[in-house]
This record gives structure tokens, sequence and C-alpha cells, in this order.
């Protein structure tokens, strides 16, 4: 059964300390043994995932962390990877005791408060332990919910169920348009999906399903046809097409072919304002006519593919930064679910992330606030190459935004 991908998924993350019960409330949550429980502290090593349902919200990605006082090296890692899915969430379920909120719990919603993340206290174990007047005062400081629960007892499991609802802005249960709002409904839409060997057997990417399926949903008319197909295409249909969206790695050849009365974009352009923020992303796109030979850039990957032979992000990329900006131009790579803080970021002139089809929209907006913090610009892998082929304007226009 196909299901939702995470990226598109609400993401709420449980945070705490070791042993105060996360695992056992998320299984209490979802009604299933998603996380391993035990009394031995510091069980949980990875992230813990579990899709699924959450009425009303809908579908929804439950993600159980290490303790923030995890020891040791593998538990110094363990706090890291924690942090860096805080950094994503769209929601937080802080996990404590009436024992008291430590000062790592007190800095984490500290953070949650000062990010404005929507968040939840769950005071756990209320079973073996009453919430204290003084202890409630200080956690009604921070100006979360607060839900006394037991796993064990069932005690608040739906109070907290409630509290998370309720507590999750609209705007992010709310579904945001791909590109649906970009394109007369009256006029035809054309997808360009070329396939090469980036494309996995028998599908396409997806980002090209997902914009297919927000077309669909608005009831557009869509042709996906590949690049070689695409001066036949114009010749079948009566009038000029309302927009044509393509891979960015066929800019040049889908370019030459589209008049320029027509609209142009392309698919990770869409997603740089879908998952992020496009002003952003083409201030960076723009600068990069102000880098050097001997400028340093970090090309970063969401996802963690295996490399093939003309790869977009290793190979084809850098060759045409190189012919458009010196030979001497040089690359370092991210990929995954790691990337680079401030402070990292600093020693390089520009940032070009992938599309982000894996990441959720807090992801990458926590990783252009990075960037925004280091003081470098940053850009995408579309708005890159459109700028090497000298279209990045033209690839703009659809969205309406002008350069200044």
């Amino acid at each position: 059964m196909l299901k939702t991908p995470e990226s598109l998924r609400l993401q709420i993350g449980f945070f705490g300390r070791r042993n105060v019960g996360k695992s056992s409330l998320l299984n209490a949550l979802a009604n299933q043994k998603i996380s391993i429980v035990s009394d031995t502290p510091g069980t949980t090593t990875d992230p813990v995932k579990k899709a699924m349902e959450l009425i009303p919200l809908g579908p929804v990605l439950f993600i159980d962390t290490a303790g923030l006082d995890d020891e040791g090296l593998l538990g110094a890692e363990r706090v890291r990877r924690s942090e860096t899915i805080l950094n994503s969430v769209d929601a937080a379920v802080v996990v404590l005791t009436a024992k008291g909120l430590g000062e790592d719990v007190a800095a984490l919603l500290s953070h949650l408060q000062k990010q404005k993340v929507a968040t939840v206290v769950a005071v756990n174990l209320s079973d073996l332990a009453v919430l204290e007047e003084s202890m409630q005062a200080e956690l009604e400081a921070y100006g979360f919910p607060i839900v006394q629960t037991s796993a064990l007892t069932g005690e608040g499991i739906a109070a907290l169920r409630a509290a998370i609802v309720s507590t999750v802005p609209q705007r992010l249960i709310k579904d945001r348009p791909i590109l649906s709002d970009l394109i007369d409904p009256e006029k035809v839409l054309i997808l360009v999906t070329p396939i090469d060997a980036e494309a996995p057997k028998g599908r396409v990417i997806m980002p090209q399903v997902q914009a297919l399926r927000d077309a669909l949903d608005n009831h557009i008319v869509t042709m996906v046809v590949t690049e070689k197909e695409l001066h036949r295409t114009l010749k079948l249909l009566k009038a000029p097409p309302g927009l044509v969206v393509t891979d960015s790695q066929a800019f040049e050849e889908v370019s030459a072919i589209i008049p320029e009365s027509v609209p142009l974009t392309s698919f990770s352009i869409v997603f740089a304002r879908f998952k992020g923020d496009l002003e952003q992303f083409a201030q960076g796109a723009r600068l990069l006519s102000t880098l050097k030979a001997s400028s340093k850039i970090l090309i970063a990957e969401a996802c963690s593919h295996n490399p093939v032979e003309g790869d977009i992000g290793q190979e084809k990329l850098p060759h045409w930064l190189r012919e458009k900006i010196g030979e001497g131009l040089s690359f370092d790579f991210v990929k995954g679910q790691e990337f680079y803080d401030p402070e990292q970021l600093s020693k390089y002139d520009m940032v070009i992330h992938c599309g982000g089809c894996t990441l959720n929209r807090n992801g990458m907006l926590s990783r252009l606030n990075h960037a925004r913090e280091a003081g470098v610009p940053m850009t995408n892998y579309g708005l890159s190459i459109a700028w090497a082929h000298g279209i990045l304007e033209r690839t703009l226009a659809p969205f309406g935004i002008n350069q200044s």
C-alpha cells in the first residue's frame, strides 16, 4: 500500500531525559509497540519513527528520540541526532517527570519557546509522583499546555492527544499548493520528465509524482512527456500550454523549444517555494555572479542516494558552474539528515541545496536559517542550473519574483 511520504506528514518529536517514559508514551498514543521499552537508561538510540493518522490532523510522523542526558561518546552522538530532529519537527512533546526539570530540559523548553515551536509538556509517570505547585508554576511560565500522563494506567493519554491536536497551528495543517496556483485551470500543464539513470526503474522521482498529484487534485489537464517528445507535444496542442515544468537538467534543451511567451520553470524551483523560502533561494542564485574561481561551494542533498554516472550534484552541477565561473571553483558535499551549523557554514561562499523532496518544510527552513545566520548565500539546484544557462529570471517569472 502506498503511503503519504514522510516529508508531507506533520512531524511530531518526543524529547526529554532518559527513563522519563518517552517510548512508553509514544506507544500508548499510537496504541502500538513502536519503541522498545526498558528500565535500562538509554534504550532508545537512533530516532524511531512511526507514520500514522492522527484525526483531525491527518497523516503524522511520530519520532522518538534518545535522552538529552545520554552519556559517553555514543551518547553524545545520539544527543546530536536528537538535536537534528529538533530542528525539523513541526511540533514537540517534551516528556519529563514530577521530580524536576533539570538544566537540559529547561534549556530545551526555552529553545522551543524562542523558536515558537508548537509544544506540549507531558509530565509522565503520574502514577508514581504528583506534580507540585512550584513545578507547575515553573512549567506554566513557558506558556505551553501541560498534561499529566501515565502510560501504565492510561491516565492523560486522551488529553495528550487532544493537546497535540489543539496546539498545532492551522497553517501547518492546511494543504499548500505545489504548482496548481501558477496556472490558469483552463490551460494545459506540461510536465517534462526525462528518463535517465537517476530515475528509479518503473517509476518517476518523488517531486514529479507530487507535482502531478497536485495538478490532478485541482483538475488541471496535464501532459507528461520526456524532452524528446516535447516538439511533437506542442504541435498537438491547439493553444500554447499555460505552464511548462521540467527537470532542471533538461533546461538547456527545453528552454530552446518552449517559446518565450510560455511560462517555464522546473520541479526543483517549484519545490524551493513549496519546501522553503523562494525569495531567499532566488537572492542566493543571483549572487552566483559574484563568485570567483577561487570560491568554495557546499553542495547539500537531503537524501543519501548512491551517485551514478552523470550525477546532478556530484558531476553536472559542478561542471556547469566551473564553465561559467572558473575551473578553480572548489566543492564540498554533505548528504542525508546531516547539515552544517552556522559556524561550519561560514567557511563557504555559497550553499547549493537539492530540491529537498525528502525534507519537510521546517527541515528546509532550518537549513536556510543556518545559512542566514552564517551570512552565506544559499540557493538550490534548479535555480543554479537556470543561472548557469542564462534563464534564471525567466524561470522565476511564473512566481512573480522580479529582480530588485
